[in-house]
């Protein structure tokens, strides 16, 4: 394993990060990436071999990681889970929610109804509870940043069933977060990347023909990568960027256009 080097003045050092869906393959490349700029991350999930997986690496590399079990959709453990950290840490700095929303893509004329509205209900309900449950620690210490990931964007394709939709409320969601928690000095953040290609399992259904795609829609002769998204959101949460708020950082090397 490679040692990432834990530097003491690292641009997070001394905060604490939240992390939901951290044993997954972009929670733990945020996971690690946080921990080698110094901060202390608690990484959640529903399963803690995974979880563990993350920690030891961070561990070994020199890092301070701990886990949870976690169901980031349900409001007592999402409560009972940032307590615990608030009340050892006395502090939240930073609340990463990336678990997936279990969407099932299919053209909107074919798709169940319960299939459809699935990713939206859970994509607002974790990414509300997990918010307002770090919020609350971090009104109190007048700073924090919640950082989302996925975003959205005037493109589609078809047969995406409630999955676009979903990102749309994420994106609503963090305006009226970014305003409501801009006053207490809490910035809210939304990362975009256009699809990380080290995260299609090579098992997947026309995973070559996603591959080309993705690689085809971008602008640079490469694509984003799971140490770009690491290495970036690193930088969102760091007080390098502490101008930046209610805006999505694009890292989709050109494939989603800003307007």
């Amino acid at each position: 394993m490679v040692n990432i080097g834990i530097p003491e003045n690292g641009v997070l050092h001394g905060k604490t990060a939240l992390i939901y869906g951290g044993g997954g393959a972009v929670g733990g490349a945020v996971a690690r990436a946080f921990a080698a700029d110094g901060a202390t991350v608690h990484i959640a999930g529903r399963t803690e071999s995974r979880l563990e997986k993350v920690a030891n690496d961070i561990r070994e590399a020199g890092g301070t990681a701990e886990t949870a079990v976690v169901d980031a959709l349900d409001e007592e453990q999402v409560d009972a889970f940032v307590n615990r950290v608030a009340k050892k840490s006395k502090r939240i700095d930073i609340s990463f929610n990336v678990i997936s929303f279990g969407d099932v893509q299919q053209p909107l004329m074919e798709i169940d109804v319960d299939d459809f509205t699935q990713p939206i209900t859970l994509a607002a309900r974790t990414h509300f509870l997990t918010t307002r449950a770090a919020a609350a620690y971090m009104v109190k210490q007048g700073s924090g940043v919640v950082l989302m990931f996925g975003g959205s964007g005037p493109q589609t394709i078809p047969g995406l069933g409630g999955f676009k939709v979903a990102l749309d409320a994420m994106e609503g969601l963090r305006r009226q977060w970014a305003l409501e928690l801009g006053k207490h000095g809490i910035r809210v953040v939304t990362m975009v990347t256009g699809g990380i290609i080290e995260t299609i399992p090579w098992q997947a259904e026309s995973r070559d023909e996603i591959v080309v795609e993705i690689a085809r829609a971008a602008h640079l002769n490469r694509t984003a990568t799971l140490a770009d998204v690491g290495n970036v959101a690193s930088f969102i949460v760091s007080d390098k960027a502490a101008a930046i708020t209610d805006a999505t950082v694009n890292i989709s090397a050109g494939a989603i256009v800003d307007y």
